[in-house]
């Protein structure tokens, strides 16, 4: 009997304020996870029992341990990361979440927060969203099984994150689906790019990013200014969320217009890059990794793929390995000398130079594989399908593109 399909979904809730005392508890447990996570890091352990002999010290309770012992070695293995994040949430497995529901409270649900230590944790009430009400009754009522979670400080509140997979309809890729790439950038906030059935990228789509990378960099001066010259709390929190919802805004009119621009071909699939833990692989120095830690990446891959479960069109998540570096055409590695330019080294393609985003939106689109995802010849490592679909993984080559001429990056300028 085939098993129902399921989808992978990120409950949200944001703390109540909690007391003076309770506050310093959150603060503690996430002073301590991130000098544990640290230290685990440092010490270049590789495997769970080697993470435990660096984490059974620490003041945690066993499930962020295990968290801990299970995240450490997929950073260096998985994901190759070379440096952490300053704001790291504090994970816990699944066995330590618990919460309460009553409708007489003001706030339905409330958090049993662990806390290492017999008889220690602590319960604090949950402002959830409302558009998510169900699945947290369902949570509450057993329906739904908890995967990971994990507690984070914001600037202005404490937020938690419940991870649950539940059935949904089932939407079969078709036979003969037009795959259709999307990529989140920083020039170009998304760039997207169906394939023909030859493999040659058809009417991609862009969407500027300079108004979310003006508005992120204005916060971040204007933010610091603030706090240099004193200035009251609720001053720095107006314009903090000023910031937020005007790029809250941006995400929403990106991911609309790239369903609107998905719409227009047959039998469409959307294709997006796994990027999971992509802020642990950012090596560029502290000032770019400033910037591009505050891409939406999360966010907007979230909205593209709610709006398109809506639609009824399938997403599937791929290896993003090398897509920006790799020739669409011959799949040979090339050169990406800036940031709109992409360059072929392979002197036998018909491609010289290429809009670098597009390219990178093409090579996505094209990794729709029913048998698996194809890679660069460069090594790459897994490259196992992201979906959950169980398919078989094979290795192959794209067929180089027919088309005779080469296309420059005039053609994509706007």
């Amino acid at each position: 009997m085939t098993p129902e399909p399921t989808a992978t979904k990120t409950l949200e809730a944001t703390l109540a304020p909690p007391t003076a005392h309770k506050e310093r508890r959150l603060q503690r447990t996430v002073a301590t996870y991130r000098q544990a996570l640290e230290d685990a890091f440092e010490s270049g352990a590789d495997t769970q029992s080697a993470v435990n002999e660096v984490v059974t010290p620490y003041t945690l309770t066993s499930y962020a341990k295990d968290a801990l012992k299970s995240y450490v070695p997929k950073l260096r293995d998985t994901y190759n990361a070379s440096e952490l994040d300053d704001d790291h949430p504090v994970r816990f497995t699944n066995r330590g979440f618990r919460i309460d529901h009553s409708e007489d409270r003001r706030h339905e649900f409330c958090w049993r927060v662990p806390q290492a230590g017999r008889g220690n944790a602590f319960w604090i009430p949950l402002r959830i969203n409302p558009d998510q009400r169900e699945l947290w009754a369902d949570l509450f009522d057993g329906e739904l099984s908890p995967g990971e979670f994990r507690l984070q400080r914001n600037r202005t509140n404490w937020v938690l994150h419940v991870t649950v997979e539940y059935e949904i309809e089932p939407v079969q890729i078709p036979d003969d689906p037009t795959p259709v790439g999307f990529d989140i950038g920083e020039s170009k906030l998304l760039t997207g790019c169906a394939l023909t059935e030859n493999g040659t990228p058809k009417e991609p789509f862009l969407f500027d990013g300079s108004r979310a990378r003006h508005l992120r960099k204005e916060m971040h001066t204007t933010l610091k200014r603030l706090q240099e010259r004193d200035c009251a709390e609720w001053r720095r929190d107006e314009r903090f969320d000023y910031y937020q919802n005007a790029l809250t805004d941006i995400v929403e009119k990106a991911s609309r217009q790239a369903i609107d621009y998905t719409q227009q071909f047959d039998d469409p699939v959307i294709v997006l890059e796994d990027l999971s833990y992509i802020r642990e692989n950012l090596d560029c120095g502290k000032y770019m990794n400033r910037r591009l830690h505050g891409w939406a990446f999360a966010r907007l891959t979230d909205r593209i793929e709610d709006k398109a479960a809506d639609t009824g069109i399938p997403v599937r998540f791929v290896n993003p390995a090398y897509t920006s570096k790799t020739c669409h055409a011959c799949n040979h590695i090339g050169r990406r000398d800036s940031q709109a330019e992409f360059r072929c080294t392979n002197s036998e393609c018909w491609v010289t130079e290429y809009q670098a985003d597009v390219n990178a939106a093409a090579n996505i689109a094209g990794r729709l594989d029913p048998w698996g995802e194809s890679l660069p010849w460069k090594p790459a490592g897994d490259d196992s399908p992201q979906d959950r679909s169980g398919c078989d993984t094979a290795t192959g080559h794209h067929t180089p593109s027919p088309k005779p001429g080469q296309t420059t990056l005039v053609a994509f300028q706007s």
